[in-house]
């Protein structure tokens, strides 16, 4: 029996993360600034010939069989695996049930900052697309992973990791109202990226969060027009703007700049953005030299990005070490969501 796998990588959220959630996208219109990196979402179809339908999660071991139906029910376990088969069943195979099997796994947890689950839902799209023969781009790839998580499941959070994922590489994402999307790939010199590669520490603190949570709370200060949470917002837009510009000029001053600036802006838009022990991560990674720090994703833990010298790389690496969290090499991949058959 064929099988059909995909993968789809994770992204550093370098700027303008927050400014992709409703309603402050709808009314003002959003800009991030996203690059993908050679960790991802992977996922497996094997088809059968009859008998039901089998998800599993390999990284939280965990396992659902169902009757093989034109709808499984979409509430609790596996929600995204269940919800992505029902769109697929339901707009691509004309109601007609699928019975396989489906495997998934991820190299970052959920909660970890680096879009995981979105991602992983992408992964799943692709995969369905390479066995069924359809001939989808990267903006559909995208958009019925959104719909699936947004919409359907109606999970709380923003527009970028999806697009990040199908698209791959460096992009300034524009979201406007009407749910208009604009991928602006960047063109950046490969000497710049090698630079920032060399220049950028990625340290898991070994606290996952809730994103949902956070976003709640960032959505409800922009619908009550908050001054401090919109001022804070619409500088993350602008820092967007700042960081491509900086980084297109392979001024990696004005990126690190741009990084310190936006983690603070963020920290306005909830509560829980930051924590003491965050503070006191950064605190100790200025210490060792680094020159900015900002946590990728919503906040509140995951993981964290850090701008340093590259000659004092291994100073601060030393000094993160320390703390108990985990410092994960990385490289900056050009590659979207990816899919290929294997034939038996």
């Amino acid at each position: 029996m064929k099988k059909y796998r995909s993968r789809a990588p994770l992204r550093l959220g370098l700027a303008g993360g927050g400014t992709d959630v409703s309603p402050y996208c709808d009314l003002y219109g959003g800009q991030v600034l996203n690059a993908t990196i050679n960790h991802y979402a992977y996922c497996t179809i094997e088809p059968l010939t009859g008998g039901g339908v089998e998800f599993t999660a390999l990284d939280v071991e965990k396992t659902e069989r169902h009757s093989c139906e034109s709808r499984i029910d979409p509430g609790g376990g596996l929600a995204l695996h269940r919800e992505t088969y029902n769109l697929i069943v339901e707009r691509f195979n004309n109601g007609r049930p699928l019975p396989l099997r489906l495997w998934t796994h991820s190299d970052a947890p959920p909660g970890s900052g680096l879009g995981s689950s979105s991602t992983l839902v992408v992964a799943m799209v692709q995969a369905y697309l390479e066995w069924l023969r359809l001939p989808l781009g990267e903006y559909d790839v995208a958009r019925i992973a959104f719909e699936i998580e947004r919409i359907r499941l109606r999970q709380t959070g923003g527009r970028q990791d999806q697009y990040a994922a199908a698209f791959g590489g460096v992009n300034f994402i524009e979201f406007h109202k009407d749910e208009r999307v604009v991928v602006n790939p960047l063109r950046v010199k490969g000497w710049i990226m090698n630079e920032f590669e060399a220049s950028l520490v990625l340290y898991y603190s070994s606290v996952s969060r809730y994103s949902s949570t956070i976003i709640q709370e960032q959505i409800a200060r922009v619908e009550k027009n908050e001054e401090n949470a919109l001022d804070g917002t619409h500088q993350l837009k602008e820092d967007a703007l700042r960081m491509k510009e900086a980084l297109l000029k392979g001024d990696l001053g004005g990126v690190a700049a741009v990084l310190a600036d936006s983690w603070e802006s963020k920290k306005k838009l909830a509560s829980s953005i930051s924590n003491p022990d965050l503070d006191e991560t950064i605190e100790v990674a200025r210490k060792a030299g680094a020159i900015a720090a900002k946590v990728s994703g919503a906040g509140g833990g995951g993981f964290m990005m850090l701008m340093v010298e590259p000659s004092r790389r291994l100073i601060l690496e030393r000094a993160l070490a320390e703390r108990g969290g985990r410092l994960v090499p990385f490289r900056f991949s050009p590659e979207g969501v990816e899919s290929w058959t294997v034939n038996p």
